[in-house]
């Protein structure tokens, strides 16, 4: 296991929030490596670093940096702050740095504590005091940033409470009085603790695990939310209106005020809290036996972050780490988080034996200056961390779930229906392309999913598969009808453990208490309202995920702007009739290559495979490969990042001219030879058409039939085809964008025809399709149907003649862009309306 101790690996470190980091190698053949806290030293994200690592005994790596080799951030951004007479600091915001920055007052440049400042980076902490000069004051940081303001406006959320809400606000007190705890059961003793991310500020859940004779004891405690927004007043209102917090980078829109939301209904550690809690037993194969819920009062003992709580856990067989900082900081706590943690093992171990798809989809964490610029991209690594919290929510949802159906009352579920055919159908060939040799069909669904999805573990196209596989799914969603989650393999489900910052869980919590409250003021709700609500509350969180999607898309847009011109290495995520998407090794960004610039080819779109193929050259581009590309365009508006491939970024402008004037003046040449109807037009038709051709030349292929044109329609006629020689591309252009080398390189000269290539892009650079990254084209997809075509409006009814002349045209837009869809070899007419 520890063969590898002593080698050193050179690359790459993202350092994470929560302390600990991701080493990305040099050597792309091997895997990221894990970097406790303790090992990250003074490293900043995307610092040079050498480490030594060993392998798990889970498969990955863990590492510690030895030594820093280059240095990434120089020059930082961020709000000043006066602390003293002498100096000020500038706050690490977005977690990258590993420590605030130091500024000498006589460096300052008189800037007032709240102003954005840049500075300069002097001395780094390996060095001794992490500390710098301002070198300039960027001013005033009140105003929000205009990024998040124009999504929030775009998107049309809620962004101010009402006046009355804020009133109602103002009434509560900052912690509960005695009066509050009447009649609920004090834990206050109970060595209960938070496990969060260590930018979270709202609490909604503590937990509490102890072993018995028989299993697991488990309380989760959830914040009492209900007990202080009541029906119909303004606050409730307000948030019913908004549905859910909002997340952005560094700013959030909450769903409630402040002053519940970080504050009174928030589990913060070592004061009082209200809280409703479920209570729960399980044997130790985790079967839940037994499950009540009652109102109580509880007081954090400890705030533990995902990294530390990773950490403690890692750490237990090590002799020296209890007198550490973090172990003498959580000793206290101990035995409840690896309870919690052995409770969560079992749990999980037994959902996915049951038939809970094992779908890890790594999400896009922004690392954002307080500036509002983005410093890193990271993929967001699931920790075990994650999953212990995680676990026990999942328990305490289902556990509420069945007791509502047990007392058969209408009530509010998250439901997850079942896929629909045609796309496992899909999602099976996809996978099968990719060299998977699992089938779909038999048995559960969900075990034979998670079992082709262990086909790609560990290999570069594993992010890919499962963000196909979510995407064959249908979307979970509120409603009052149980039909079970599908993706959690779980007949029984809703949301209990987030009433701070998810209206359905309030819903649930008031639900609950008309059930387990004598003489309760909590009603039962109507099962139309139930319904509605679920409509409103799903379409809620749907725009919410929209506006986080968009405001990511434009801060990575940001990101890559500061590196057009740079070359990374990808692999496809993705195949579209317009070109390809490619996901970035480095960071956790796509981007579209567009078909234009795949090369002066003929494409053509296999929907069924996925796949881009020229007949000509034989090129073929699918999911998974792996392709060099340089970023050619990163439009900060549309949040839309454009790559190219690497070779064609190197062309001048004086080649890429010359290759298109080559190539239009061959299909002119040819065009000229065949004459207007083609080559393969039929006898007595063309004055070109040699009538002793042999049969073979009358075969006419799926290729060749372009070539049957209309002369008006055409766009091989020698209008067509001279090349604008004028209109010279831009020197910057001419860096940055060009049709693949690679492609080119099999234009020799030949002797047939070859098929119609689209025109070479001249002018300006434009950022076509607008689709700011895969997973927005794949939910406009979405919407539109399995095929893109179909959501097209149809056309009104044509004459007989209008159909006929119709059919003698066979020239179409997607023709004139280069792309032909494939069709299979024996289709006929009456697949034409599929």
């Amino acid at each position: 296991m520890k063969s590898a101790k002593n080698k050193l690996l050179n690359g790459t470190v993202k350092r994470h929030p929560d302390g600990f980091g991701f080493f990305i190698p040099d050597e792309t053949e091997h895997a990221d490596v894990y970097i406790p806290q303790q090992a990250m030293k003074s490293a900043m994200t995307n610092d040079k670093v050498a480490i030594t690592f060993e392998k798990e005994r889970d498969g990955r790596f863990r590492g510690e940096i030895i030594h820093i080799l280059e240095r990434s951030q120089k020059r930082i951004a961020g709000h000043f702050k006066v602390i003293n007479e002498k100096y000020g600091l500038i706050k690490d915001e977005g977690r990258g740095w590993g420590s605030d920055l130091k500024i000498p007052l006589d460096l300052s440049k008189n800037a007032k504590s709240g102003e954005l400042v840049e500075a300069k980076i002097n001395q780094y902490p390996d060095e001794g005091e992490f500390h710098g000069e301002i070198v300039q004051v960027i001013g005033d940081s009140a105003d929000p940033l205009n990024d998040i303001k124009r999504v929030v406006i775009t998107q049309n959320i809620p962004e101010h409470f009402t006046p009355e809400t804020l009133e109602e606000a103002k009434k509560f007190t900052s912690n509960p009085t005695e009066k509050d705890f009447v009649g609920r059961q004090d834990l206050r003793k109970l060595p209960i603790i938070t496990i969060d991310g260590s930018t979270a500020k709202d609490f909604d859940d503590a937990v509490y695990t102890e072993m018995t004779d028989k299993g697991f004891h488990c309380y989760v405690a959830i914040a009492d939310v209900s007990h202080y927004v009541q029906p119909q007043t303004a606050m409730d209102k307000d948030a019913y209106e908004r549905g859910n917090s909002v997340y952005f980078p560094n700013f959030v829109i909450p769903m409630l005020p402040e002053a519940l939301s970080n504050g009174l209904c928030s589990l913060n550690p070592h004061v009082p809290r209200l809280a409703l809690v479920a209570e729960m037993n399980f044997d130790f194969t985790g079967v839940m036996t037994s499950s009540k819920f009652f109102e109580g009062v509880i007081e954090s003992q400890a705030r533990v972050t995902y990294g530390e709580a990773q950490e403690f856990i890692d750490n237990q067989q090590n002799p020296n780490f209890a007198t550490s900082p973090l172990g003498k900081k959580l000793n206290h706590v101990k035995e409840n988080i690896l309870r919690c943690a052995d409770l969560a093992k079992v749990l999980m171990a037994r959902r996915f034996q049951e038939g809970s798809l094992d779908l890890e989809v790594p999400e896009t964490e922004l690392v954002i200056d307080g500036a509002g610029e983005p410093v890193d991209i990271i993929k967001s690594e699931r920790l075990f961390a994650h999953r212990l919290i995680e676990e026990m929510m999942l328990a305490a949802n289902v556990a509420v779930a069945k007791f509502f159906h047990q007392k058969e009352i209408p009530a509010i579920y998250r439901i997850h229906e079942p896929p629909d055919n045609l796309k496992i159908q899909l999602l099976e060939r996809f996978l099968s392309n990719m060299g998977s040799r699992s089938t779909l069909s038999g048995g559960k669904l969900q075990k034979k999913m998670t079992k082709a999805l262990h086909d790609f573990k560990g290999k570069p196209e594993e992010q890919i598969i499962h963000i196909l596989t979510l995407r064959s799914m249908s979307q979970a969603k509120y409603s009052a009808q149980n039909v079970g989650h599908f993706g959690l393999g779980f007949e029984f489900y809703t949301h209990f453990t987030s009433p701070i910052r998810r209206y359905p869980d309030l819903i649930v919590h008031r639900l609950l208490k008309n059930l387990i409250l004598q003489n309760s003021r909590y009603r039962a709700i109507p099962e139309d309202d139930l319904s509605s609500a679920g409509t409103w509350l799903s379409a809620t969180e749907q725009k919410s995920a929209k506006a986080e999607r968009q405001i990511q898309a434009i801060k990575k847009a940001r990101f890559m702007k500061k590196m057009e011109g740079e070359t990374f290495e990808g692999l496809i995520s993705s195949v579209t009739k317009f070109g390809v998407f490619v996901l970035l090794r480095q960071f956790n960004i796509d981007g579209l290559i567009r078909l234009d610039d795949l090369g002066f080819e003929k494409w053509e779109f296999d929907e069924e495979n996925l796949t881009l193929s020229a007949k000509r050259s034989g090129l073929m581009y699918k999911m998974g490969d792996v392709l060099k590309v340089t970023v050619s365009l990163a439009d900060i508006e549309s949040g839309q990042i454009n790559f190219v491939l690497e070779e064609s970024a190197n062309m001048s402008d004086s080649e890429r001219v010359k290759l298109k004037k080559a190539h239009t003046d061959r299909q002119f040449k040819e065009k000229k030879k065949f004459g207007s109807r083609g080559k393969f037009a039929p006898k007595g038709k063309s004055k070109f058409f040699d009538k002793k051709s042999s049969p073979n030349d009358k075969k006419t292929s799926s290729s060749d039939k372009t070539f049957s044109r209309d002369k008006t329609k055409s766009s091989y006629s020698a209008k067509a085809s001279k090349p604008d020689v004028s209109a010279k591309p831009s020197k910057e252009f001419g860096k940055k964008m060009a049709a693949t080398a690679k492609s080119y390189r099999t234009y020799a000269p030949v002797t047939d025809p070859p098929a119609k290539t689209p025109a070479a892009p001249s002018g300006p650079y434009v950022v076509k399709p607008k689709y700011s990254s895969l997973l927005d084209y794949l939910d406009q997809r979405k919407k539109k149907g399995s095929h893109e075509e179909k959501s097209e409006q149809k056309p009104s009814a044509r004459s007989s003649e209008d159909r006929q002349n119709s059919e003698k045209r066979s020239t179409s837009e997607n023709n004139r862009g280069g792309f032909r869809k494939a069709r299979p070899e024996k289709s006929g007419r009456k697949n034409k309306s599929r």
